[in-house]
């Protein structure tokens, strides 16, 4: 059953139509235009408002670190994910200003690491090595 088309959709159609026309220098149809529709939603993500106001909202708040759209942001974004879940490591999440003041400590004091980071990772193997030799006084 088709139904009678919106004055709205068919103005939005109709101006799609002529920038395609415009585009490929050869008349259009609507159907060329609605080919056009799907092609470009397949592609397309469907982001809540809520979401992308809040993206906006960090871009513009947070320069440092270089964004300038929401596209960057979420190209950045998948980029990461995609490559975290291909690794074997763990997240662990730290206070930001922990972490800073650990690191600042560790440099500044005589201690044998390079920084956080190296700090914790020899926290854990220490510990690993530990509980290995637990287990192997307990067989």
């Amino acid at each position: 059953m088709k139904g009678k088309m919106s004055d709205e959709i068919h103005s939005k159609l109709t101006m799609m139509l002529d920038e395609l026309t415009e585009q490929t220098n050869k008349m259009q149809t609507y159907q060329d235009t609605i080919r056009s529709i799907r092609e470009l939603l397949k592609e397309s993500v469907m982001v809540p408002m809520e979401l992308l106001s809040q993206t906006q909202s960090f871009i513009e708040e947070n320069k440092q670190p270089g964004f300038t759209t929401i596209e960057e942001f979420v190209h950045d974004a998948m980029r990461f994910k995609l490559t975290w879940l291909k690794s074997d490591n763990q997240c662990l999440e730290i206070p930001r200003e922990d972490y800073e003041k650990l690191d600042e400590a560790v440099k500044k004091m005589d201690t044998p690491f390079q920084d956080a980071e190296d700090f914790i990772n020899s926290q854990i193997r220490k510990t690993l090595e530990k509980y290995e030799d637990y287990t192997n006084e307990r067989k």
